[in-house]
């Protein structure tokens, strides 16, 4: 009988989870019992991790290395034709946390690869003529503007005395009129807010 998965934790130096991990992914055997062989299952660790991955019991210290006895140097092999799920995946490389808000670096490597994707969105819609330059655009519509104002600020100048003479009434009181029913109509558009999104 073999040890638990916590006690192999607490023997390799490592979490539980390590070990559950260590188990799913083939890098450690079990025993029939579900017990974890100790000898077995460092020489497994050892021989199937890579070196980015080793934890600190790994490192080589000054006690003896534990004897493997001949049966448990028999460690299953796999043949080439059947890879197995830890030979067809790329190594993993630890994500330590970044910041206290727990941050991880993959969390961080995902955000940066989310942020190119939509950069190189925005340029390609630039490239086929899909936007324009928001600071032009405002600039553009603002000259419009200004221009339609204007017009219709000369209007009740150039139109009044043919209104005038049309209506037999006297041409300045109807510029008059018409110019303050021309500036209050501006007024009243101005006071809309265009949103710029």
């Amino acid at each position: 009988m073999g040890l638990s998965i916590r006690a192999y934790a607490r023997h390799r130096g490592v979490s539980h989870v390590a070990v559950k991990k260590a188990i799913d992914t083939g890098r450690i055997s079990q025993l029939p019992d579900g017990t974890i062989d100790p000898v077995v299952a460092d020489a497994q660790w050892a021989a199937n991790t890579t070196p980015t991955r080793r934890s600190v019991a790994d490192l080589p210290s000054d006690k003896p290395a534990p004897q493997v006895s001949a049966p448990a140097r028999e460690i299953p092999q796999t043949s080439a034709a059947t890879p197995t799920r830890l030979q067809r995946e790329a190594p993993e490389v630890p994500t330590p946390a970044l910041s206290s808000g727990g941050t991880s670096l993959l969390q961080a490597r995902t955000v940066n690869e989310v942020v190119k994707a939509q950069t190189n969105k925005v340029r390609l819609a630039r490239l086929k003529g899909e936007l324009v330059d928001r600071s032009q655009a405002v600039a553009h519509v603002f000259k419009l503007a200004r221009a339609e104002r204007d017009a219709w600020l000369n209007w009740p100048a150039r139109i009044s005395s043919q209104m005038a003479a049309g209506l037999g009434v006297d041409a300045h009181v109807l510029h008059v009129a018409l110019d303050a029913a021309v500036r209050q109509q501006l007024q009243d558009l101005g006071d809309l807010q265009a949103k710029v999104d």
